[in-house]
């Protein structure tokens, strides 16, 4: 452990304390130290004083995306639209220790304990869980309005850049590995469609419809009449605007509305494609009765939705719920079935498309990258960071089996116990 005269640390040997087998990029720091490989094509930045109480009081990802929306944290060698190869290398070649508490506060010593005042938070940070009771109870009307208005109202402009001209803000199903992310997005709400086994004439009603691409694809293709509901204004108009110029607007409607203010019933057929991520695990019962109770005998529903590789409520991490989803709650398809089943629907067909959503992150993220300049100027370069990462991040997550994407598909059966499949899977 090296230390100048006057007792401080150089940031760089801070770091390779608490590093078991070194880091795997370069890294240097304002004050001159650094550590890591010279030679790494990649380099870790720390830039000022802030970025370094940012990581001192906000330990793990908040501080670190704390210091990265700042700009405090720079990476060098990867674009920030895309800081997959860099998170990827650090993911799978750092190890940190847990140094003990007369090591640890040594270290804090040296790197000066007035670092361990909080700075105020980027904008781009939604508040914390405690502090959210403002805006309701977890997962009231009003607290889920504010969260979604959170993530989803940033931008359509910018959505349209990140996202492509299908505008669908979920996973995507690839036929094949080079298929293009348009293609794999129609290919998914294909897939929903036949599914659900939807006939000309039907009644859709699809929950969470976001910019209303299965809406859409359902009236044109299968001659449905469907109805979307979105709690993002900016959604719904979007939305509605698509529909009108696609000449559907006889046969599909998207409204901003809750699900829960959803008074028609006996729909053919419900879809829900990356809303049960947001009504919170507790809420499942009513969500799944919900659906029941709008759904006429024979009826089926696709839930679509980003789930754990397990049961166990996990909550999620910090990052995540500050910058990303905030209220978001994941559990395993276990979970999901058992409400499922509870509420009255028969479970017919389950399907998990993790390798699919890693594809997909992957395309977003060369949108990304490739619309930058457009994506800073609609939402500012503190914002195109966060999402940058974001995208990155959860790339890691679905193809290292930390999170995954279910599809459960069930049907409202009659009393006398007709559910309308064939003996065979149609789709």
């Amino acid at each position: 452990m090296t230390s100048s005269p006057n007792g401080t640390m150089p940031i760089g040997d801070a770091l390779e304390l608490l590093l078991r087998d070194g880091l795997p990029v370069r890294f240097t720091a304002y004050d001159g130290s650094s550590a890591g490989p010279a030679d790494s094509p990649v380099e870790l930045e720390l830039a000022n004083q802030r970025g370094l109480q940012y990581l001192l009081t906000a330990p793990g990802d908040l501080g670190l995306a704390r210091a990265y929306a700042a700009g405090d944290l720079r990476l060098h060698g990867v674009h920030p639209g895309d800081p997959y190869p860099a998170m990827q290398l650090i993911l799978h070649h750092t190890k940190f220790r847990r140094p003990g508490p007369a090591e640890l506060l040594t270290i804090l010593r040296g790197l000066g304990l007035a670092n361990l005042r909080p700075p105020p938070p980027p904008p781009q940070e939604h508040l914390p869980r405690w502090r959210r009771l403002v805006e309701g109870m977890r997962h009231s009307m009003r607290r889920d309005a504010e969260a979604i208005q959170h993530h989803y109202d940033v931008s359509n402009a910018f959505y349209e850049h990140v996202l492509g001209p299908s505008m669908a803000y979920t996973c995507a199903v690839y036929p094949e590995k080079d298929a293009s992310l348009e293609r794999a997005q129609a290919e998914k709400h294909d897939l929903v469609c036949r599914k659900l086994d939807l006939r000309p004439g039907q009644r859709l009603l699809d929950l969470g419809c976001g910019w209303g691409g299965m809406v859409a694809h359902a009236a044109e293709h299968y001659g449905v009449r469907a109805l979307g509901v979105t709690l993002s204004r900016p959604q719904a108009s979007w939305a509605q605007a698509a529909v009108e110029r696609r000449g559907l607007g006889g046969r599909a409607e998207v409204r901003h509305a809750d699900y829960r203010e959803v008074q028609e019933t006996g729909f053919d057929a419900i879809s829900s494609i990356g809303m049960t991520e947001h009504i919170g695990i507790r809420a499942y019962p009513a969500y799944f009765s919900f659906v029941r109770d709008r759904l006429r005998d024979e009826g089926r529903m696709l839930n679509h939705c980003i789930t754990r590789p397990h049961n166990r409520p996990v909550a999620t991490g910090a990052f995540i719920d500050r910058y990303v989803f905030p209220d978001g709650e994941l559990i395993g398809s276990g979970r999901i079935i058992t409400a499922a089943q509870d509420a009255g629907l028969e479970v017919m067909h389950e399907e998990n498309l993790r390798a699919h959503y890693a594809m997909t992150l992957r395309d977003w993220s060369r949108n990304l990258v490739e619309n930058w300049d457009a994506c800073v100027a609609e939402v500012g370069e503190g914002t195109a960071r966060v999402w940058g990462l974001y995208l990155a991040s959860c790339r890691l997550g679905f193809e290292g089996n930390v999170v995954q994407l279910h599809q459960v598909l069930t049907v409202r059966t009659s009393p006398e116990g007709s559910d309308g499949f064939p003996l065979r899977p149609s789709w």
